[in-house]
């Protein structure tokens, strides 16, 4: 089974959609002086500002594949850029990345397709990078154009901000970033996306495990996580006849959390089958049902929660959007 659905109040979009809302440039910008008939790579070697990305591009063996035919939409990250990605990940230059590393971070800015700033809207897309958790399903982008444009959160998530849009190439099209976009993990995707604004609320809070560190990392990776949406907890709240998400109880909302993870495994939508018991980080279990209206999770109280969104890969797991909190058994 493999299925993403659309829906209006998070702004996802399938995960081969094209994304983003237009970003104007400024009137002499790059987009305006670069001849389109030059590759990404030859636009890359003709500006010094990118000097970093063509040199880490030399030492990953890439620049033959971002000077084939493509087309590819390449989020390009300037020397500024490289040189904050290099010190607060420790390394003293960029020989100092392991090369596997840097091979996947770099295509992890890349997208397939010829996908221009008028073309972009809010959703997922899907990058060649790969992370740890799978071999078959690329990494997944979140694109925020609320305000501005927005790679998995900015900056401070792990992303980036697109700075100078359209620039043309023979073969696809490039957008300058102000940031090196790291491979992102669980909580970066929860980060990146406001639909999962209560979510992130709810894993922080300061009376809980440190489920951030717990997702973020490796150790009983990769994960699967069923993610509620903000409308999920809204309804879960007035379910529970509860004025906020401060009023949930310490250990029921640590066990309802737990009860939404599954630890070992990167579970995709298309190894989802019908009446699969699945059990979960908190100890209990809940069966997959797959009817002809799509996938849903039955949980221990017999309460229905449909899935939503799949398959958004992290480099730790991969996360699939439900609409209605799931309970453990009391």
């Amino acid at each position: 089974m493999k299925r993403l659905t659309k829906f209006k109040n998070l702004g996802f979009i399938a995960l081969t959609a094209l994304f983003l809302t237009s970003c104007d440039g400024d009137a002499d910008s790059p987009a305006d002086i670069v001849d389109p008939e030059q590759t990404i790579v030859d636009i890359a070697v003709s500006n010094p500002d990118f000097s970093i990305l063509v040199e880490a591009l030399t030492k990953a063996d890439l620049v033959s594949t971002l000077d084939g035919d493509g087309p590819f939409t390449v989020f390009a990250p300037t020397n500024a850029a490289f040189n904050s990605f290099l010190s607060a990940n420790g390394f003293a230059n960029l020989d100092a990345v392991p090369t596997p590393v840097l091979k996947e971070v770099l295509l992890n800015h890349v997208v397939s397709g010829e996908n221009l700033s008028g073309s972009l809207s809010t959703g997922y897309v899907k990058t060649l990078g790969k992370g740890s958790a799978s071999t078959s399903n690329t990494l997944s982008m979140f694109i925020n154009t609320t305000n501005g444009v927005v790679l998995n959160g900015g900056t401070t998530n792990g992303g980036a901000t697109v700075t100078t849009a359209d620039i043309e190439a023979s073969n696809g099209v490039i957008h300058v970033v102000n940031g090196v976009i790291g491979l992102p993990t669980i909580v970066n995707h929860a980060i990146a996306n406001p639909s999962f604004g209560i979510l992130v609320q709810a894993l922080t809070r300061n009376d809980q495990p440190d489920f951030v560190g717990i997702l973020s990392g490796t150790a009983s990776s990769p994960f699967t996580v069923f993610a509620p949406t903000d409308d999920a907890f809204v309804d879960l709240l007035a379910e529970l006849e509860l004025s906020s998400l401060a009023d949930v109880p310490q250990a029921v909302l640590e066990n309802t959390l737990k009860y939404h993870v599954v630890a070992g495994a990167n579970v995709l939508s298309s190894s989802l089958t019908n009446n699969q018991s699945v059990t979960t980080f908190q100890g209990g279990n809940f069966t997959v049902e797959l009817p002809n209206s799509g996938p849903q999770i039955r949980d221990a109280n017999d309460r229905i929660s449909l899935i939503i969104a799949t398959d958004v890969q992290a480099s730790n797991g991969v996360v699939h959007a439900i609409d209605k909190v799931i309970l453990p058994g009391s």
